[in-house]
């Protein structure tokens, strides 16, 4: 393992010209793979389901014999393992730790996959897991690129900046992800094998990308970023290390109060963050409450998303399968015994898991935290760079409301206005109006009439807020509007800014 990731290049890092030359030349990448497998197949490999994928490769030459090596963990002929890999040296593969000899078969050591992060292919490595063939993963275990990973790319803002920080690296991917928006890019891990791994990753796809090796925010300390994105090891439980990749050595959610109450620190003004994290729901305590709580008093405009809670034994035995276990084994459950036993005694009855949005801004910290556990297939990322220009013109108008009573507003497109109906005695009778939003996180308002008679009279090229207020007074009321009418349809006009149903042109 190199001492100085940053400075000595590993024997992997050294196969990368040879590497990648024989992956293209095979056309080893995100679109001939689907479109060999076809989407049948490539769902099974989402599945882990490996025999309609060598099916599917039976007649794919020199990428079928990759598909079978890399992605399936298959025993191949050394002859055609090195037919595939040229001109890259079988040898040097072994010794750099990317293949191993079995017998007159060659395996993989490692995964390598091709993934399409959003500007064409990129070629991630990572040690193997148990997807296609039962596995117990070691402590210093390096993840691929799961679910939590895919999640994070799709949550990230992709705003161009200048320097971005993976903190947590892992295999590399956010980081990988990061140059394609960012001038700079630094990844950090504890791990000296994430880093070995990282680095390889990045010398495969001939980027260049800073490493450096240490705990939390100790490599970076002093230093700011324009976005820090993060997928630290969150998962909750009792403060053990079991793996480096999930577990943190704090109890319960405490990586992600450090991460989150930290992350601010490294923010340059006008900075974002984009992490992942979990958090303890205890009986009578609002969640909301808690994860307010770890971020400080001034300098940050925060959006908290939650999107899924877990009860705790689901939790568990999630996370033991993710390690390799089978929960009916012994050991496994001893080891859910003792973690459950964890969650009880301090009274956790779910496990909820979300993004942290952070926005370095000069002023008192504003805070949104709301659910979205509902589907929705839109990213993310875009969502939570509107959602923070708009929270930045909400403070405007919160310093000087004429703003909002001046401006002309639209109804976005994707705005939809639902009415539901239910008969009655004298026939159908209307039980609830809603606003939806038809794209991103598909937010959904309850409105009343008057409501619904606003955004009627909303155009771009149309009256001021404050005039049509006074026209909506008077038709439903017979009179000029009161200060608490006004009052009332400034807060309601926010709030469908807020969740971009509206906006002010």
């Amino acid at each position: 393992m190199p001492p100085n990731p940053t400075t000595v290049v590993s024997p992997l890092a050294a196969l990368a010209p040879d590497l990648r030359t024989a992956l293209t030349r095979a056309r080893y990448d995100a679109d001939t793979l689907l479109e060999v497998l076809g989407d049948d197949a490539h769902t099974a490999l989402g599945r882990s389901e490996p025999v309609p994928v060598r099916r599917a490769v039976r007649d794919a030459g020199e990428l079928g014999t990759l598909v079978r090596l890399l992605l399936l963990g298959d025993p191949e002929p050394e002859r055609e393992v090195a037919a595939a890999l040229a001109p890259l040296d079988l040898d040097r593969a072994v010794a750099a730790g990317l293949l191993e000899r079995d017998g007159d078969n060659v395996r993989a050591a490692l995964d390598l996959r091709p993934l399409d992060l959003g500007g064409g292919t990129r070629w991630v490595l990572s040690d193997l897991d148990d997807s296609v063939r039962r596995r117990t993963l070691s402590a210093d275990h390096v993840l691929g690129v799961g679910q939590a990973s895919l999640s994070l790319l799709r949550a990230t803002p992709t705003d161009p900046v200048d320097s971005v920080l993976d903190l947590g690296t892992g295999c590399g991917v956010q980081a990988v992800h990061a140059a394609g928006y960012a001038r700079t890019v630094t990844g950090t891990d504890v791990s000296a094998r994430a880093l070995w791994l990282a680095q390889a990753t990045a010398a495969l796809d001939g980027l260049d990308i800073e490493l450096l090796q240490g705990s939390w925010f100790e490599p970076v300390a002093g230093r700011r970023f324009d976005q820090v994105v993060a997928n630290p090891p969150f998962v909750v439980g009792p403060a053990r290390v079991e793996h480096t990749y999930r577990d943190s050595g704090l109890a319960l959610d405490g990586a992600s109060e450090l991460v989150v109450s930290r992350a601010p620190e490294l923010l340059a003004p006008g900075g974002t963050a984009a992490m992942l994290a979990s958090w303890v729901h205890r009986s009578g305590a609002d969640w909301r409450a808690r994860v307010s709580s770890w971020l400080p008093d001034h300098g940050v405009d925060a959006w908290i998303v939650q999107r899924d809670v877990a009860d705790p034994a689901l939790y568990v035995g999630t996370w033991l399968r993710d390690a390799g276990l089978d929960p009916r084994d012994r050991d496994a459950q001893e080891r859910a015994q003792a973690w459950l036993d964890a969650f009880e005694d301090a009274d956790v009855e779910g496990i909820g898991f979300g993004f942290v949005y952070l926005r370095a801004i000069d002023g008192p910290t504003e805070l949104l935290a709301e659910d979205l556990t509902h589907g929705f297939d839109d990213p993310l990322g875009p969502e939570a760079s509107a959602y923070f220009e708009r929270s930045a013109w909400l403070r405007a108008v919160a310093a000087d409301p004429d703003l909002a009573w001046s401006a002309r507003f639209g109804v976005d497109a994707a705005t939809a206005l639902e009415r539901v109906y239910l008969a009655g005695p004298d026939g159908w009778e209307q039980q609830v109006a809603r606003l939806h939003r038809g794209n991103g996180p598909r937010w959904q308002h309850e409105v009343d009439d008057s409501t619904a008679a606003l955004l009627a009279g909303m155009r771009v090229d149309g009256l001021p807020l404050h005039e049509l207020i006074d026209l909506l007074a008077v038709g439903h009321t017979g009179a000029e509007a009161t200060a608490e009418f006004r009052a009332t349809a400034l807060t309601i006009v926010t709030g469908l800014v807020r969740h971009g149903l509206i906006f002010p042109a």
